[in-house]
């Protein structure tokens, strides 16, 4: 992804925004980047930041937001959802270090990201008590869960520039898949609860509304498509870059879909880990119809300077973690890609690097077979020294080393449900140790899309046994019944879900083959 040049940023922060213009900053899939990252998504090296090779973190969003709110008086920063997750800061402060920080930074809404429902219902609930600002979600019943009943909204109204502006939030519909909300609580499909909230906020006499969804760019787009009255979706969850000078884009910013009644809405996303922030200039008539939308996202790279105060905040809630954090652990000869790109759609460095962990650990167990979630590993390891805190920045959820006994049939309806949404990027793509398969999207989903299962033995490779029953590794989550594994639930035999954290076991597999050499062997084909 490119830079824009300092003089660009200033001329486009600088460029002129008229009285009618609503200027939309926003963020998404935060994803607890506390400090600067590098350009892995991973942790900078502190000569790394000074030198201006590092992006994002709060203290330097800090600065970007303060410059692009003076120059549009008329904005509102809002957040896609996902401020949960993804460092040591969120594993040992949970959400209240997300609050303070969103606070700091004056937001005035969010949506709920899966993530935010990691550690269930009570630890979001002291997120949203800590918040000055409200966080909705529109397509959930949270009607018997007391922690949540009442403190969630599906949509809001605020006041900027003398208008009214209605905010709607989504959060993805699988969420009890791929989170833990706990039992009382059950989610619906976007579209008819984004209609709901549409009609609702008209009839009361709202015709500027902005959905804040995290439900990815294809729900996205589907919901602007069959859902009239929407102006603007500010999107996250699939981590999407959407730009009109980066040639790597994913589409332009904003992205237009035409509504079913003949209007249309602007969609945006930032990318994720504050590494961007989102600018988007909306332009209404009188009627409070969008006339246009243009913006770009700004990289938040070393030309912007990070805020002194924040920074020395952050600094000293990062005191009890840096012990844990810089402890060395290995070093790699090479980086150690995990790009979310790779791993959920294909065999990843990173991948290959977590499952023969895994199963280097459980071998004397008669584990054969490893398999792990692509979602599961989020960042990648630049060559040189490993620390702990990189591995764990790789692996935040504290997951657990989960073993089980399960058939070769059931094993193959595993990966074929990890394929299934290949196309969506998601998550539970599955990476693989001891195990080779060939995969072909082009075929329906669940039908036939894996093939050629074969199972590494002390002979070589040879296809997997339907009827026989084989050991397996994997993480506590899609063990029992995560990212879509149902199977790993229903049909596992022995399951044993208390093992060690995968990010220990991953830590010690690297120092014991440390200089570590990454490695792909092409145990997974795609056609």
């Amino acid at each position: 992804m490119k830079s824009l040049p300092l003089a660009a940023l200033t001329a486009l922060l600088a460029a002129p925004v008229s009285a009618e213009t609503l200027t939309i900053l926003h963020t998404n899939d935060f994803h607890s980047r506390v400090e600067p990252i590098n350009k892995y998504n991973s942790g900078c090296k502190p000569e790394d930041n000074e030198a201006g090779k590092c992006f994002g973190g709060y203290a330097r969003l800090q600065t970007a937001i303060a410059a692009a709110r003076e120059a549009a008086p008329n904005s509102i920063l809002v957040d896609g959802g996902d401020q949960f997750q993804g460092s040591l800061f969120y594993t040992y402060y949970k959400g209240q270090l997300a609050a303070e920080m969103m606070n700091a930074l004056n937001y005035d809404a969010m949506t709920v990201g899966n993530h935010e429902f990691d550690d269930g219902p009570l630890v979001l609930r002291g997120f949203i008590d800590a918040v000055g600002f409200p966080v909705l979600m529109s397509n959930a019943d949270i009607s018997a869960e007391p922690l949540l009943n009442h403190r969630i909204a599906p949509s809001t109204v605020i006041e900027s520039g003398g208008e009214q502006i209605g905010l709607i939030g989504l959060t993805p519909e699988e969420t009890p898949e791929i989170a833990s909300p706990g039992a009382n609580i059950t989610f619906s499909n976007p579209i008819g609860a984004v209609r709901r909230e549409v009609e609702r906020l008209t009839a009361a006499g709202v015709t500027r509304i902005v959905v804040l969804s995290h439900s990815g760019f294809l729900v996205d787009r589907m919901v602007a498509a069959r859902v009239d009255g929407v102006d603007v979706i500010v999107g996250g969850h699939s981590n999407t870059f959407l730009s009109n000078t980066d040639e790597n884009a994913e589409g332009p910013y904003p992205t237009w879909v035409n509504n079913p009644g003949g209007g249309r809405t602007a969609i945006v996303q930032a990318y994720a880990y504050g590494k961007y922030l989102g600018k988007l200039d909306v332009s209404f008539d009188e009627d409070g119809i969008v006339t246009d939308a243009v913006g770009e996202p700004i990289i938040v790279d070393g030309q912007i300077a990070e805020n002194s105060g924040l920074k020395a905040r952050i600094a000293q809630l990062a005191e009890p973690l840096d012990e844990i954090r810089n402890k060395r652990v290995a070093e790699t000869v090479e980086p150690i890609d995990g790009d979310r790109s790779n791993c959920r759609a294909r065999e990843c460095a990173m991948g290959n690097l977590v499952t023969e962990a895994l199963l280097d650990r459980t071998r004397e167990q008669g584990v054969t077979i490893a398999i792990y979630n692509g979602g599961g590993l989020r960042a990648s390891i630049d060559s040189g020294e490993i620390t702990m805190g990189e591995v764990i920045t790789v692996l935040p959820f504290q997951n657990t080393l989960s073993t089980f006994q399960l058939s070769g049939a059931d094993i193959v309806a595993a990966l074929e449900s990890g394929v299934s949404q290949i196309e969506e990027g998601k998550g539970r793509f599955p990476q693989v140790a001891g195990l080779r398969y060939t995969v072909d999207p082009s075929v329906a989903p669940n039908e036939g899309r894996v093939s050629d299962v074969q199972v590494r033995t002390d002979d070589g490779f040879a296809p997997i046994d339907p009827e026989a029953v084989y050991g397996v590794a994997a993480n506590d989550f899609i063990r029992t019944g995560g990212d879509g594994y149902e199977v790993f639930d229903t049909r596992a035999e022995n399951a044993y879900d208390f093992g060690p954290g995968i990010d220990a076991v991953v830590a010690e597999y690297l120092a014991e083959n440390s200089p570590y050499e990454p490695m792909l062997d092409g145990r997974i084909t795609v056609k």
